[in-house]
């Protein structure tokens, strides 16, 4: 296969595999009953961790010390659905992007900001003042995602994943690429 790249947002992902635009989504896409009555997934080929980041001085220990705060989400993302649920529609101010989120926490608009783990690390390492809780928020799985029925494709994706984990080559990446 050749892969051709699409650079959208992560929030689009799903409509454009489900239009056809795209033909699969691999963004760290976290396979949730929601997302199956869009969408078909592969096996699953790691895990993942929502966190909470908050600026050094925060008084947040744990997740639900979140309870009334302004948190901080990228649009459409696990971390938008989780925080929508457990803290309110009220609560929670939503981004394009996960480093718009955390200009925003440094700029004390908002109190925190819930993502996958490994974009935390990367935006703390990039940005001072900032630290994860030591608890995680979530939990979940990562696949990825075709449209309803393409089940050609997604036997193909499941075989390529299969002789991936199998040859080393997925801990490999991870190991390369996750801290």
């Amino acid at each position: 296969k050749e892969l051709q790249r699409l650079d959208i947002q992560f929030d689009a992902i799903i409509d454009s595999v489900d239009s056809g635009k795209a033909d699969m989504g691999m963004a760290g896409m976290t396979v949730t009953e929601d997302r199956k009555q869009n969408v078909d997934f592969s096996n699953t080929y790691t895990s993942a961790v929502q966190s909470i980041i908050v600026k050094n001085n925060s008084n947040f220990n744990k997740s639900s010390d979140l309870n009334n705060s302004t948190i901080g989400v990228q649009t459409g993302t696990t971390g938008d659905l989780y925080c929508t649920d457990d803290f309110g529609e009220e609560n929670v101010k939503r981004y394009n992007k996960a480093a718009d989120a955390v200009q925003a926490l440094l700029a004390g608009s908002i109190d925190c900001v819930v993502v996958d783990d490994q974009v935390a690390i990367s935006l703390i390492e990039s940005n001072e003042g900032l630290k994860l809780l030591p608890t995680s928020y979530k939990l979940e799985e990562y696949a990825i995602c075709v449209k309803k029925g393409n089940s050609e494709l997604l036997d193909q994706i499941n075989t390529a994943l299969e002789e991936l984990t199998n040859e080393g080559k997925i801990d490999e990446i991870k190991n390369k690429y996750l801290k």
